[in-house]
């Protein structure tokens, strides 16, 4: 799988069946986003919760390329009031196959109000998700959360080998508590995510790295717009 950081929180996977998975899309006024990457395909669309930092541009990619959209009923259900198709709505606990993929929603600790015309509207909660490939590989897109003590049922339940977890502090945890979420979930990589966007979240990947040094876990920091492979 081919893995692209588009900043903050928004990352794109192209499978090697060439399918295309954007997650919290936020192209749009990010201030990380790769000066002039352009999204060429969309089949699946995955958002882990309603703020703008992770849903802004859901609707117009979502009218332009007719991906399948995954998100928690409420979220789903707004997103359709926009004029978004193929909406899957699911919840915690909950599994289905998405095109190639076996997507479950898991559990996150964060908020989830939509901004609409100025006004916070309800959205559900906030997610994330365990992803299965194919090949049955797992791994696990965090969202927006603080650590929490069910995270070694994930491990359990999931085994993932990836795990893509925020760090930058203030509106998520930041590395000491990644740095447990890392020692739950037992992942051999970890990706930070939602990190240096605006000065307030001060977390980096080598606070992490100091952090769980002789745990068997490896911090994987990719640059937006430039591809690696898992």
């Amino acid at each position: 799988m081919e893995i692209t950081w588009l900043g903050h929180g928004t990352f794109q996977f192209r499978l090697p069946t060439g399918e295309v998975i954007l997650m919290d899309p936020w192209t749009d006024g990010n201030p990380v986003y790769p000066k002039g990457y352009k999204i060429d395909r969309l089949d699946i669309m995955c958002i882990t919760h309603g703020h703008f930092d992770h849903i802004h541009d859901a609707v117009p990619l979502a009218k332009q390329f007719s991906p399948q959209v995954v998100a928690i009923y409420e979220t789903a259900t707004w997103l359709e009031s926009k004029g978004v198709k193929n909406t899957l709505p699911m919840n915690k606990g909950g599994a289905q196959q998405v095109g190639p993929v076996n997507v479950t929603m898991t559990h996150a600790v964060h908020s989830c109000g939509i901004l609409d015309d100025g006004k916070i509207v309800y959205g559900g909660e906030a997610s994330g998700y365990a992803m299965r490939l194919p090949d049955q590989r797992c791994f696990y897109f965090a969202g927006d959360t603080n650590v929490f003590s069910d995270m070694a049922l994930i491990e359990q339940l999931y085994h993932p080998e990836l795990a893509f977890l925020p760090i930058g502090d203030l509106f998520t945890m930041g590395p000491d508590e990644a740095a447990l979420a890392c020692r739950l979930l037992k992942a051999r990589k970890v990706i930070p995510m939602h990190f240096g966007t605006f000065p307030p979240l001060v977390g980096r990947p080598d606070d992490l790295r100091q952090r769980i040094q002789g745990l068997d876990t490896e911090v994987w920091a990719l640059e937006p717009g430039k591809p690696v492979e898992w």
